[in-house]
């Protein structure tokens, strides 16, 4: 198999933590998600970007670049919303929902068909007796996690 597949020049895709990367791959450019949501976090926009790097980073052999990657990754946080949810018999709210969306452009300069142009949302709850800011930077932590787990799926893994 492998002779045959010397003898036609076969693509093998490299797989790390199940995700498959291009062998021709070697850079990704990841540009800094400006925060759009009306309601402004003023740190989210840099601890997302770093939490994106640092994911790819972890999971691929890929070199981040500024500009001009094999991959290229760019976006805008589009929400960060906070609303109440458990409305109780007297309508307030037992729970309160942190809610971050960001929008995700991603170009693979070998195969067009694996560019998307989405949106991802992720939520974590608090208990309404908290006061936002004293859980804040814990929510952004988990939520982010799981954005950047959902885009490098999108992105690597194919689901």
């Amino acid at each position: 198999m492998m002779a045959a597949c010397l003898a036609v020049g076969c693509r093998l895709s490299v797989s790390l933590t199940g995700g498959t990367i291009d062998p021709r791959a070697k850079t990704v450019a990841i540009a800094t998600f400006p925060n759009n949501a009306s309601l402004v976090n003023p740190t989210l926009s840099q601890y997302f970007t770093t939490a994106l790097k640092d994911k790819i980073q972890g999971q691929t052999p890929l070199t981040i670049v500024n500009n001009h990657g094999d991959y290229e990754i760019e976006g805008e946080i589009i929400n960060y919303s906070v609303s109440p949810v458990a409305i109780q018999g007297n309508e307030t709210a037992a729970m309160n929902r942190l809610t971050i969306t960001v929008r995700v452009r991603f170009v693979n300069k070998f195969d067009e068909n694996q560019n998307f142009d989405q949106t991802f949302s992720r939520y974590s709850d608090y208990s309404s007796t908290q006061n936002l800011s004293s859980v804040e930077s814990g929510l952004i932590s988990e939520i982010c996690d799981a954005l950047t787990d959902d885009i490098y799926n999108k992105a690597f893994v194919n689901w």
